[in-house]
């Protein structure tokens, strides 16, 4: 028997009695369409019966950041509406919805009469406003699909081990497919309620069910051969208002033992996908990662920008695998957008260590000095190691989901990377201005990522819903007037190799370019759930031999903040299980009993 939403609480009872007394309106809202937008006057409150809406937030020249899904039985627009301002967010429906609509002069009048009503909503407003403050969905999506691309594999046993990956983090899991198909509406609405999720698979030959998976889930998955070419049309099976909201993501299956996906930019350009993720046949390792990104457990890197002292990634990444703390996202500005770049390749410590020595240590990659007309140095050397080092491999490509920024002095914006070439993307957000030629693309001039946006947390935000980890090198001491006193001997400057380093107008340029605005990075460090800043106050930025010390430096500072935690890194956006909610319920009532 079905639950009705009406039966669970007192502002669920009070819109029950508003709409049989003719004061709350009942409306059907399509799957796509927007119930209210930001600025708007908020002077309803609304209460979902049925469906499934979305709540998302943009910021000018950032990607929809997703806050969370809003189900069945819960309010929405309670805080505009009780505070006396308007929507900050764009609330969607996911899926045809129905929805009951209370003028906020009938609300408050009938809130009078039964004092539970408000009670119970401030409680609801308290908890939502914290999970704002830490960075958490208002309501985590629950309900996954994954509908096959294309005939061949089954993609039922693989959905199977990721159910199986879930359950052993502690929650309960249900995978449905296409025996589901002539099931009762009530039906979807009861598996919802006794799982903490469900996975929805729908193989290539079941296309009405792909059609149902469609418009039950609240992000869906596609999935294809990463060997394949994909097909020339891809049906949206009713996905389409999860596809204008960027809520539709790729599996590309890749073979055992592979070195390098290929050829997975076409994939992105045929899906539309808002990311992507590689899962190698029989490679648990994947499988767990993405357990983890549906269960809001995944860890998100971020590595600032810092010229020499961005070594200081390489030893906190170090000390975040010997505690076995997972890394599923990684992004990053300028150098650390290098740092980030060789994790996704799948680098290992001591790959990273060879390779980035042999890049930046060994030789100084900025001493090829030209005669500045539109930089100090030609650019030739480091557009050559990243070439050697990173080859042709594109970004969609990679083995981890990445991004990287550089800033786009053409229209006074970030610059966000996901496609393309990744040496052409780490080129230019390394490009710092006076030091390195600008970067000119599809008639856009870019340079290096650490002017508009140095610490990137919070667009790492936008991508995943798990813990971030930030690495940001910017702090402390990093440059005096001693540092821009000319040379009293050009001689001795140049015999001593000092010149290598460049002019002292390059430490002036590189530390003017890194410097962020005193928003802009409280802001991203107030994204990051874990931050770690190494004292690097006597490395100089532009010296790129201090790599042993800033590579110390790194390690001690990530050790400092990850051993204070009081508990795991994957913990510190876990949501409860529908176990631990009824036990902290039963809790909290024996508390407010023995109170009483």
């Amino acid at each position: 028997m079905t639950q009705d939403p009406f039966d669970d609480t007192a502002l669920a009872r009070l819109f029950a009695r508003e709409r049989r007394d003719g004061a709350a309106a009942w409306f059907s809202l399509p799957g796509g369409a927007t119930l209210y937008a930001p600025n708007e006057e908020a002077d309803q409150l609304y209460f979902l019966y049925t469906g499934r809406l979305g709540a998302f937030r943009r910021e000018e020249g950032q990607e929809p950041q997703f806050l969370g899904v809003i189900r069945p039985g819960e309010p929405a627009g309670e805080m505009a509406l009780i505070g006396g301002t308007p929507h900050s967010a764009n609330l969607v429906a996911l899926r045809d919805s129905e929805v009951l609509a209370l003028p906020r002069a009938d609300f408050l009048a009938a809130a009078e009469s039964d004092p539970t009503v408000m009670l119970e909503l401030s409680r609801l407003m308290i908890r939502r406003a914290r999970q704002a403050q830490t960075h958490a969905a208002i309501g985590d999506p629950s309900v996954f699909g994954f509908i096959a691309v294309e005939p061949g594999q089954a993609i039922r046993p693989i959905v199977e081990r990721l159910a199986h990956c879930m359950e052993t983090l502690g929650y309960s899991v249900t995978v449905e497919g296409g025996e589901s198909l002539l099931a009762p509406t009530e039906w979807f609405t009861n598996v919802e309620r006794a799982h903490d999720f469900i996975l929805y698979v729908a193989e290539a030959e079941e296309t009405a069910w792909k059609h149902v998976v469609g418009r039950q889930v609240d992000r869906l998955f596609r999935v294809g051969r990463g060997e394949r070419t994909p097909p020339p049309v891809i049906p949206s099976y009713a996905s389409g208002p999860l596809q204008a909201q960027r809520l539709v993501d790729l599996i590309l299956l890749q073979s055992a033992g592979l070195k390098q996906p290929a050829g997975s930019d076409a994939w992105m350009e045929a899906t539309q996908a808002a990311r992507l993720f590689h899962l190698r046949e029989n490679g648990m390792a994947d499988i767990e990662r993405l357990a983890r990104v549906l269960t809001g457990q995944s860890v998100g890197l971020v590595l600032s920008g810092g010229g020499a002292r961005a070594y200081a990634h390489i030893g906190a990444i170090e000390a975040m695998r010997e505690r076995g703390i997972p890394i599923d996202f990684v992004g990053g500005a300028s150098m650390g957008a290098v740092i980030a770049a060789g994790l996704a390749m799948g680098w290992d410590d001591g790959e990273m260590e060879v390779r980035i020595r042999k890049a930046f240590v060994d030789s100084s990659p900025l001493d090829d000095i030209a005669f500045p007309m539109v930089a100090m140095t030609r650019g030739d050397k480091v557009k050559a190691r990243l070439q050697e080092h990173f080859g042709d491999v594109q970004i969609s490509d990679l083995w981890l989901p990445f991004f990287c920024v550089s800033s786009n002095l053409t229209s006074g914006a970030y610059h966000l990377h996901r496609r393309g070439a990744l040496h052409d993307a780490l080129r230019a957000s390394i490009s710092l201005p006076g030091v390195l030629p600008p970067v000119c693309q599809d008639g856009a001039v870019l340079v290096d990522g650490a002017v508009m946006k140095n610490f990137p947390a919070d667009v790492m935000r936008a991508f995943q819903l798990g813990p971030i980890v930030g690495v940001d090198v910017t702090r402390g001491r990093s440059i005096t007037d001693e540092d821009v006193v000319p040379p009293p001997s050009l001689w001795k400057w140049f015999w001593s190799g000092e010149w290598r380093k460049g002019p002292p107008i390059v430490a002036l340029l590189m530390r003017a370019a890194t410097v962020s605005t005193g928003r802009d990075l409280t802001a991203s460090r107030e994204a990051s759930d874990v931050l770690i800043t190494p004292k690097l106050d006597k490395i100089d930025i532009r010296d790129w031999r201090a790599f042993a010390p800033a590579v110390h430096a790194g390690k001690i500072a990530a050790a400092l903040a990850l051993d204070g935690l009081d508990r795991p890194v994957t913990d510190l956006r876990r949501r409860p299980s529908l176990v631990e909610r009824a036990r902290a319920a039963v809790s909290l009532a024996a508390r407010s009993g023995t109170s009483g």
